[in-house]
């Protein structure tokens, strides 16, 4: 699949598109001024790993896409994986130096150009961020 069919695959398919009733960290309410994205970002964390990550709420289709491809890609990993991950991401959309392979699906927005654009593929990372940055 191009970068493309990823980005509407993961958009009409969302992956981890639902409520976690008994998530232990949520953020509500992520917001993207520049269009419609409002996330809410569900989280497990038990023993220091992600055993249940998800998402609900409106968005575009990058942030919707970019939310259901990070939820795949943390679910199972321990807090300091998923911080490098995220890490990884927030570089390569900022233009720093960046881990390709552990990116994984997440890099089909290494060419995104369009700072809104960004701001829609980060949306669900900054969530996750803020809960991981307060974890301990």
């Amino acid at each position: 699949m191009d970068r493309r069919e990823v980005i509407i695959d993961h958009y009409t398919n969302p992956r981890n598109r639902r409520r976690i009733n008994d998530a232990n960290y949520i953020v509500e309410n992520t917001r993207n001024s520049s269009c419609i994205d409002n996330l809410d970002i569900y989280v497990n964390i038990v023993d220091d790993r992600i055993v249940d990550i998800s998402f609900d709420g409106e968005a575009c289709a990058i942030s919707i896409s970019s939310a259901s491809i990070m939820t795949s890609n943390l679910k199972g990993k321990d807090v300091v994986e998923a911080i490098k991950y995220i890490d990884n991401m927030e570089n390569m959309l900022n233009d720093k130096n960046y881990d390709a392979s552990i990116l994984k699906e997440a890099i089909v927005y290494e060419d995104t150009k369009n700072t809104s654009r960004k701001t829609c593929a980060w949306l669900p990372y900054e969530a996750v961020k803020k809960i991981l940055e307060d974890y301990d």
